[in-house]
């Protein structure tokens, strides 16, 4: 559920300098892709302009209710059916052309948006409507960011990929607890007990993933070959990607952010007002107006110039 979708994209970098690199060669040739995830039939109106540089992608954890892993090579159940799924976690997640860092804002998947040819709706209805291309086509309206590129991983791939590096060590209510895979599927799914509820969720997801990408990117966990081949199987067997990401987009991507660490990567919210009852849901109200201002710096490249000019909802060192 959780987007360990950008290990993959990280992954490389310890490899270009201690692992052979003929493994990223291997291993970016083993990613599922899937076709036809981007929108058609948009009007031109409605089309994003490229952004003035970097690259934008889609990361989307999905709640598929399948007891089957339904995301990456070992797929055995549909990626998307009709109502069967919604986007439980989305991510926008930039990446400088100065390839100095990453930045990774969470959508509220309450988001009460307009998605096309339904109205208003939580955000993460869209995915359950129209899979891949409805939901591409919301956030492109949403923010009027292009999204480059798109990766999907379900519960199942979570699981696996946080048991493939011996679990994470994550600080909850000020003491250190070790997790599996499933005790930190609970502990990222948690919410209602929370302060902020949906708010600190997402902040608990965006800790494991930093915390996640810092282990698998210790050089111990590559010491061993063949461990090494076993996380590096896992990881690129968890997660889909569009088709439009080749093997030569993958390699090139890996080696662009060879340098790019955990503590380079900014983690925060979309802008919101706060919360509401419509129609009988609990719905997130955007805050459209911090958000223009959010989406044109990730559109014009500039997102380090935001955050020293604006308040953010940033992930701390830990998170509730």
């Amino acid at each position: 559920m959780l987007l360990g979708a950008l290990v993959l994209l990280t992954v490389g970098l310890l490899m270009v300098g201690g692992v052979a690199w003929w493994a990223v060669d291997h291993y970016t040739g083993k990613v599922d892709r899937i076709s036809g995830v981007f929108p058609t039939k948009v009007p031109a109106a409605a089309q994003p302009a490229p952004s003035d540089g970097g690259q934008t992608f889609l990361l989307v954890g999905v709640d598929s209710r399948s007891a089957l892993p339904t995301t990456g090579r070992d797929a055995k159940a549909p990626q998307w059916r009709y109502g069967a799924q919604r986007s439980d976690t989305m991510m926008l997640v930039h990446l400088p052309a100065d390839h100095s860092g990453a930045y990774v804002v969470s959508l509220p998947r309450d988001a009460w948006v307009d998605i096309p040819g339904h109205g208003r709706a939580k955000l993460n209805a869209a995915f359950s409507w129209g899979g891949p291309p409805l939901l591409i086509d919301t956030v492109q309206r949403l923010t009027k960011v292009r999204v480059d590129h798109l990766a999907v991983i379900d519960w199942e791939g979570f699981k696996k990929l946080t048991d493939s590096v011996g679990g994470v060590d994550l600080v909850v209510d000020g003491v250190s607890r070790h997790m599996d895979g499933t005790q930190a599927l609970a502990y990222v799914r948690e919410r209602h007990h929370l302060p902020r509820g949906d708010f600190d969720r997402t902040h608990r997801q965006q800790y494991f993933l930093r915390t996640l990408l810092a282990k698998v990117m210790r050089p111990s966990t590559f010491s061993n070959p063949a461990k090494a081949a076993e996380v590096l199987d896992d990881l690129t067997a968890a997660v889909s990607v569009d088709d439009r990401l080749g093997d030569g987009d993958l390699r090139a991507l890996l080696w662009d952010n060879k340098k790019v660490r955990p503590g380079n990567m900014v983690f925060m919210n979309a802008p919101v007002k706060g919360t509401d009852t419509i129609s009988g849901q609990s719905v997130v109200l955007l805050d459209h107006g911090a958000g223009a201002e959010l989406w044109r710096a990730m559109r014009e490249d500039a997102l380090d110039l935001y955050l020293q000019s604006h308040d953010a909802d940033l992930l701390g060192a830990t998170a509730p």
